[in-house]
């Protein structure tokens, strides 16, 4: 994706109807600042950008409420349009990515992103963009949490394709885990692609593995390399359809108590116990941490040999949200 372009369309929507001059003078500054920006001259850092929105209507806050679905914590002690509030924001989407892993990812210096992150100098909205789209690939949730679906032509039709992928994961819950054989180096290896030896990889009917690779293909998350399909899309973000979430949440729970009830292999654990409030909250950070973990090893993992799920689920018996 061109992050530069993308800026300058995030701009130009937030000038709205506006001319240029008069946005400029309504911005504060004396000079025709949005001509520069919106040709690329020069381009704002990302906090100049955000107090404009913030300037322009938009309820920053909020448009970042609406990204997490929740208040981030970080929220309540930074304004996001202010250099601070930036570097809070771009460090907990890192999680616990490496600096290095996470400039790499983004092709981006890592000098530069260090000193982002610490505040030390205020990226510009072009590498504010690339590098949240690589620490939390929903760059474009946020673009259109800010300025609407359509305001940005190159973000439109990339949320266009998230939502059909998100929409897709809800009908097909095994799309990721057919996209996961795909990875495998024995699947590779096949002389040439099998629907019976995908679906055993999975225990998943036959029938579902056909629908799934019809619309990994439909969608560009795979294609057709004669004789083997080559994954595209390597993941689908879901945090921004909860109730998509939740389902598939639902779907692999049942994957998995399935799997206990045909005492399949596996590493299935319970505990039930009595802890105090604050007590529960730590075990909670560690589930958190661990999963963190989790992916991180995940993401460095070479070769691609087994498909696997791991299901981490903690809750309180009486939080029970009534039908």
């Amino acid at each position: 994706m061109n992050f530069e372009r993308v800026a300058r369309q995030l701009l130009r929507a937030l000038r709205a109807h506006r001319s240029q001059v008069q946005w400029s003078r309504w911005l504060g500054y004396q000079s025709n600042v949005a001509y520069a920006w919106e040709s690329g001259r020069r381009f704002p850092t990302a906090a100049e950008a955000l107090r404009a929105a913030q300037r322009g209507g938009v309820d920053v806050s909020e448009a970042i409420r609406t990204f997490y679905l929740k208040d981030p914590p970080w929220l309540s002690v930074y304004d996001p349009c202010t250099p601070e509030g930036v570097a809070a924001f771009l460090d907990d989407l890192r999680g616990q990515v490496t600096i290095t892993d996470l400039a790499r990812r983004a092709e981006l210096s890592r000098h530069s992103v260090s000193r982002w992150l610490a505040g030390q100098t205020q990226p510009r909205l072009p590498d504010f963009l690339q590098l949240l789209e690589s620490a939390s690939l929903r760059m474009a949730d946020l673009v259109v949490a800010l300025v609407g679906p359509e305001a940005v032509p190159d973000v439109h039709e990339v949320w266009v394709r998230m939502e059909a992928r998100r929409n897709g994961a809800a009908r097909h819950p095994w799309l990721q885990a057919v996209l996961r054989v795909l990875e495998l180096d024995r699947y590779r290896a096949l002389p040439r692609h099998d629907d019976d030896w995908v679906a055993a990889q999975l225990g998943a009917p036959v029938e579902e593995v056909v629908a799934c690779l019809a619309f990994l293909v439909e969608t560009g998350q795979a294609r057709w390399v004669r004789p083997h399909y080559v994954p595209e899309v390597f993941s689908v973000d879901t945090r921004g359809r909860p109730e998509i979430s939740r389902a598939l949440k639902a779907h692999w729970t049942r994957v998995a108590a399935e799997r206990i009830e045909a005492s399949s292999p596996g590493q299935f654990s319970y505990n039930v116990f009595t802890v105090s409030r604050d007590d529960f909250e730590r075990i909670r950070q560690l589930h958190l941490d661990y999963f963190r973990a989790l992916r991180a090893i995940v993401g460095e993992s070479e070769p691609g040999e087994v498909v696997a799920v791991a299901n981490v689920q903690l809750f309180g018996l009486e939080e029970v949200v009534e039908p």
